[in-house]
């Protein structure tokens, strides 16, 4: 007997409704028959995806508990569309050493509603030789945080564990250079106008730190994905030396002209960029993958001043309908939704399991109602963020059902 049966589902590229049944977690039938199931869900003919994964969310547990959580972040991504995340080390304390890691994996263990994965922190070989026992899925890099000397024995020490430990060489980037970042902020840091943010922390800091992190990768031999990347430079050298790479909403849809309306409230690193720097909408391709970057503060550390209030900005709530508005603009093609926002990050972190509607694969799914619409309202969001750039912004498009596992977690349908 099946454990559960999603009925009248629309699959892209296919004609026609499909019934999946799934049995102890994993898909075991796609057919138009009629299935059976002590449980089944009928979705009304609207779509049916592999669930959607963010590669790149800032659940701030343990430490920051008060910005969010692994419940309340975890339920922010159910109520998202996504199934599956996966977790950045800059907690307190810092995801970089086996117990900091052990305690995060039980905290998320016992608080997730959706799948999770974590990556972990860069230390001494010791200590990152210790970490990998327990498998965490790449090591995260800040760029902007080390000088040139410091990302030298990170990279080399990376190689090194490479070759000595499980470790696949997977490092994730945050990618701005300190060095041009500290001298503009110098310049800048008397401002009272939010938009010099974005100046302070300038294009060429992240096209420069772009190459840099290539050039290290490849010296130790180390396989390159790049976060939140948002100029138009780095993307071409990403493009033209096949590194992965992640856009955030927030870097695809705005311009660092929306500080002079929201100012603080949209702070971020890297900051939002000048239209004529920027990534766009009509730069997604096949290859792309959606990452949130998801970073939610308290009001109090949203509001301190242009230099000192916190960088972040949740949208894990948001991210699906934004681009499912510009599907139906006609600006993105539908069938990239299911590459961008889950089979590309599957095959880029490994996960065989997920990504696709297939037998044999996790039952991880997505329902999209393409004709949803509706406003964004904070005041609805399961994230303890109470800001949004987006807050009140019509979409139309949206996910309503987030089953994880065969597990019903979020259900709007």
């Amino acid at each position: 007997m099946l454990d559960l049966v999603i009925k009248n589902s629309r699959l892209i590229g296919k004609n026609g409704e499909y019934n999946i049944g799934i049995t102890d977690g994993k898909i075991t039938e796609i057919t138009k028959k009629d299935l059976k199931a002590d449980n089944a869900i009928d979705i009304n003919s609207n779509y049916l995806l592999p669930g959607f994964i963010d590669p790149h969310v800032h659940f701030r547990d343990p430490g920051l508990t008060q910005k969010e959580d692994f419940k309340t972040g975890s339920e922010a991504a159910a109520h998202g569309g996504f199934t599956t995340v996966i977790d950045m080390p800059n907690t307190l304390p810092k995801t970089n050493t086996y117990k900091a890691l052990k305690e995060k994996m039980d905290i998320a263990s016992r608080k997730s509603v959706v799948n999770f994965y974590l990556q972990a922190g860069h230390n001494s070989l010791d200590e990152m030789t210790k970490m990998m026992e327990l498998n965490p899925i790449s090591i995260k890099v800040f760029m902007d945080l080390e000088t040139d000397e410091s990302l030298e024995t990170i990279f080399h020490d990376l190689g090194v564990l490479k070759q000595t430990t499980s470790y696949s060489g997977l490092v994730a980037t945050h990618c701005e250079k300190r060095s041009i970042v500290q001298e503009e902020t110098d310049r800048l840091k008397d401002s009272n106008d939010p938009i010099d943010y974005s100046y302070a922390r300038p294009h060429t800091s992240e096209d420069e730190s772009v190459a840099q992190t290539i050039e290290l990768a490849r010296k130790n031999n180390l396989d390159l994905h790049i976060c939140h990347l948002s100029t138009r430079n780095a993307l071409n050298m990403a493009r033209e030396n096949n590194i992965t790479y992640e856009f955030t909403p927030h870097h695809l849809l705005l311009d660092n002209s929306a500080y002079n309306r929201y100012g603080t409230m949209i702070k971020t690193n890297p900051p939002l960029r000048e239209k004529k720097d920027k990534i766009n909408i009509t730069d997604i391709d096949c290859e792309t993958i959606i990452g949130t970057d998801h970073a939610p503060h308290t009001l109090e550390e949203k509001n301190k001043g242009v230099f000192t209030s916190s960088p972040g900005i949740p949208a894990l709530e948001t991210v699906a309908s934004l681009l499912l508005t510009e599907v139906n603009r006609g600006n993105i093609d539908f069938e990239m939704i299911p590459k961008i926002f889950s089979e590309n990050a599957a095959k880029r972190f490994g996960l065989d399991d997920k990504g696709e509607i297939a037998v044999g694969k996790d039952g991880d799914f997505t329902v999209i109602d393409m004709k949803r619409q509706g406003k964004f309202d904070i005041s609805e969001f399961k994230t303890k963020a109470e800001y949004s750039p987006f807050d009140g912004r019509e979409y139309e498009g949206a996910p309503v059902m987030t089953i994880v596992n065969g597990n019903i977690v979020y259900d709007d349908l």
